[in-house]
């Protein structure tokens, strides 16, 4: 009733979307890392909250992983936010576009493109003072559930930290995963 009786208050100030959770977190006795497994997703809370307000644009988040998941959240609600698994697996989303979106002229990038139109970027940043480890820290998860992906993160876990490292160190650990 206090989710709703929020809801309502901000929605009379002029808001129409909300973000919401499907996992309530627990204050106490629970790490931050637990509170995202323990306590169960409760989708239905979300759906009912969709029904009773058709109004407002209902975005759901919390435990969904798949393009699959995305396409089912969406009979119910309006959007779906993707929240840890893409950081985990970036890769999951190359093709949201047509699969989502229904965008046929999207064309789906390898890994291997993504990965040096990433050096190209790396290279530019570089140039700006931006350390390589402040960029390949949100790459660590590309290579997710394939042959090499552990090579390829510990190569770039060791290797963008030094003062000269660049987009190299890239390319150099997209050979550990290519063999």
């Amino acid at each position: 009733q206090s989710l709703e009786h929020f809801i309502n208050i901000v929605a009379e100030g002029g808001c129409d979307t909300f973000i919401v959770h499907a996992r309530k977190a627990w204050l106490k006795g629970l790490s931050p890392k637990q509170n995202r497994e323990i306590p169960p997703l409760k989708y239905d809370y979300v759906y009912r909250l969709k029904s009773e307000k058709p109004e407002l644009n209902i975005v759901i988040n919390g435990g969904i992983k798949t393009i699959e998941d995305v396409q089912q959240q969406l009979e119910h609600v309006n959007g779906v936010m993707i929240g840890r698994e893409a950081y985990n697996n970036p890769y999951m989303l190359a093709s949201v576009d047509q699969d989502v979106y229904h965008d046929t002229d999207a064309a789906i990038k390898s890994r291997e493109e993504i990965v040096y139109q990433m050096c190209d970027y790396i290279d530019a940043e570089i140039t700006k003072g931006t350390r390589l480890h402040s960029i390949t820290r949100h790459i660590l998860g590309l290579y997710q559930g394939c042959r090499g992906a552990k090579a390829w993160r510990r190569y770039l876990s060791e290797n963008s930290h030094r003062p000269d490292a660049d987009s190299s160190v890239v390319k150099a650990a997209l050979t550990k995963v290519m063999n």
